[in-house]
This record gives structure tokens, C-alpha cells and sequence, in this order.
């Protein structure tokens, strides 16, 4: 099974400028733990903000949200991997290095993410057979 079997291809990002307050309004909005950072030029980096990225922030800093961008405090760059990559390699990625997300890139234009949810279903589905 590849990446792209199980990928979700409806990725909601948002801009590195945008303030802490309008990531939590996008992700109530969409339903969705994440966004993806949006890259600021050709030759920049993507990056992830999670609810628990925003929650550590608003807890150690004791900051106003609306002063807070999301460049500050995103995870940047954000672990990629092909859509063509074995699922097996990104469910050992995942294990060893404790990651919930990684982005699905090519030719370094996003294409999608695989959280672990995403390997751990088919997995199941594969046992149950």
C-alpha cells in the first residue's frame, strides 16, 4: 500500500501570517487538529500547527492570541514525504520519531497529509480480513 492509497488530499492551510486566533477559528471551521503553514516564497519550507502546538503557546506564554502569528510558533519545515512512498516506511517514521502528521509533497508543491489515523485503519481492516 502506498502514500497515496491512504493520503487525505483535502488539506486546509493557512497563511504563516495569520494570527493564532484565526488558526483555531479555520480549524473549528474545517473540523480538522492541523493546518498546514503555507510556504511565504518558491524556495520556502512548509510548516504544521497543531492544536497542542497552539494550546503550549497560549499556556507558556500567556500571550494575546491576536499578537501571535503562526510563523512564530508553527513546526517549520515539516517532516515530507512522496505520495509513491510505501506506507510501511511512513508508519516506522511516525513510530521512531513520534510524529501525528507528515505532509505529502511532490515536486515540493503539497499534495496532501497522512496522520496516523490514516495507517492505523488500514491496518485494522488488514487484520480483520
Amino acid at each position: 500500500m502506498l502514500v497515496k492509497d491512504i493520503m487525505q488530499t483535502d488539506v486546509v492551510t493557512i497563511s504563516p501570517r495569520a494570527t493564532i486566533r484565526q488558526a483555531m477559528q479555520a480549524m473549528r471551521s474545517k473540523g480538522v487538529k492541523s493546518l498546514v503553514v503555507e510556504k511565504q516564497n518558491a524556495h520556502d519550507a512548509y510548516g504544521i500547527i497543531t492544536y497542542t502546538t497552539i494550546l503550549r503557546t497560549i499556556v507558556a506564554e500567556e500571550g494575546d492570541i491576536d499578537l501571535i502569528n503562526v510563523y512564530d510558533v508553527c513546526t517549520k519545515p515539516v517532516i515530507s514525504v512522496s505520495a509513491e512512498l510505501d506506507v510501511k516506511h511512513v508508519a516506522r517514521l511516525m513510530v521512531n520519531h513520534d510524529f501525528r502528521r507528515i505532509i505529502v509533497l511532490e515536486n515540493n508543491q503539497l499534495q496532501g497529509i497522512i496522520a496516523m489515523n490514516d495507517i492505523v485503519r488500514p491496518i485494522l481492516e488488514l487484520a480483520e480480513e
